[in-house]
């Protein structure tokens, strides 16, 4: 099982960039579609942006397209999160997870990630 740490939250003001991390052990990267997800106080844990084993396929939730990028660097076994114009409702805790579904575009279903990070807080106040 593949073990998997975020790392890069933290308070930031509207209209500034983050850039979280998530670096898995254990196993190699390169197995999984990795996708990234947040939870906000009092709301469900909502998809952010997966991508494909080799990152030539990526997908967002509409709430992030144009601001968020997803990345993969499999040699380092690392996912990259870049939050650009951040908004306050973008506050949450965000969850870096990992799926054996190897389908093109990534699964945005919660469910079907089945390896999880402990989570990384990212506050953005206005």
């Amino acid at each position: 099982q593949v073990q998997l740490v975020e790392s890069g939250g933290g308070s930031v003001q509207a209209g500034d960039s983050l850039t979280l991390s998530c670096v898995a052990s254990g196993r190699t990267l390169s197995s999984y579609t990795m996708g990234w997800f947040r939870q906000a106080p009092g709301k469900e844990r909502e998809f952010v942006a997966g991508i494909s084993w080799g990152g030539g396929s990526t997908s967002y939730a509409d709430s992030v397209k144009g601001r968020f990028a997803i990345s993969r660097d499999n040699a380092k076994n690392t996912v990259y999160l870049q939050m650009n114009s951040l908004k306050p409702e973008d506050t949450a805790v965000y969850y870096c997870a990992a799926a054996t579904n190897l389908r093109r575009p990534p699964t945005r279903w919660a469910y079907e990630y089945g390896a999880w990070g402990q989570g990384t807080q990212v506050t953005v106040s206005s």
